[in-house]
């Protein structure tokens, strides 16, 4: 008898947005995500990658940040604008000098980014990472309201607020701030964040570093000195309610 284990079940096939104006780029990024099962559409400007994601709807987008008329960050800035496109998940090509623009596509809320020149698989690995945390959270029911003195936070609403005053978070944020008000007084390494919150098995570090910061901004009364998300230097970062958290719904 074969007692041999049963074979991983492929993906399940998505609709991505492949941006990019170097066309050798794009065909060979469109070739692998083909390969792996998915349905590609291509772009070769700003303004023509944002006509393709009102019209065909995809299930993520990569997108070069350097492109002819409405550059990346442009477009991200405009996606990120429609109430019905702000949670698409975006992988961004970036060049390796444009750290800068890497940090203000992350703050703008992109997921992830890879950096030219890439390995095509890696490109892959991480789009199929994100799509599949994407797909889970969307499935899951969420939990029920959060409060911590004056914090509150409604998962289903996908909503915060501070004071009664609504908090503008991405979605990645929000995850974030969801996730340390659920485990208070517990240290989390930028590995165990990037994996627990946004279920990333690869990316660069400093994409938590940056979450963390500008959450930071939005929270603490001094960003500078922050009293709410304290970081344990060496190891991580750690939420110090200042008041207990509870469930809003109890």
């Amino acid at each position: 008898m074969n007692h041999s284990p049963a074979p991983a079940e492929p993906p399940e096939p998505a609709r991505i947005l492949v941006v990019d104006d170097d066309p050798t780029v794009a065909e060979v990024v469109a070739g692998y995500l083909t390969r792996a099962g998915h349905l590609v559409d291509r772009a070769e400007d700003g303004q023509r990658g944002l006509d393709l994601a009102e019209r065909h709807r995809p299930d993520l987008l990569v997108l070069d940040l350097m492109l002819p008329g409405l550059d990346g960050l442009e477009v991200l800035r405009r996606l990120r604008a429609r109430p019905d496109r702000a949670d698409l998940p975006v992988v961004l090509l970036t060049a390796k000098g444009d750290e800068a623009d890497r940090v203000l596509g992350l703050e703008l809320g992109a997921d992830d980014y890879v950096t030219k020149p890439f390995s095509p698989r890696e490109l892959v690995l991480r789009v199929q990472s994100i799509l599949r945390r994407a797909r889970t959270a969307a499935s899951a029911a969420p939990a029920g309201p959060l409060c911590s003195g004056d914090l509150a936070l409604d998962p289903r609403a996908r909503r915060a607020h501070r004071d009664d005053r609504e908090l503008a978070l991405t979605s990645r944020e929000f995850d974030l701030l969801a996730f340390l008000l659920r485990h208070p007084g517990t240290v989390f390494s930028r590995q165990e964040l990037m994996q627990r919150v946004w279920g990333w098995d690869f990316g660069d570090l400093s994409t938590v570093t940056v979450h963390v910061r500008r959450l930071r901004e939005k929270i603490e009364d001094d960003p500078g000195a922050p009293a709410l998300i304290s970081t344990v230097w060496g190891v991580g970062y750690r939420y110090d309610p200042a008041a207990p958290v509870r469930d809003g719904a109890a």
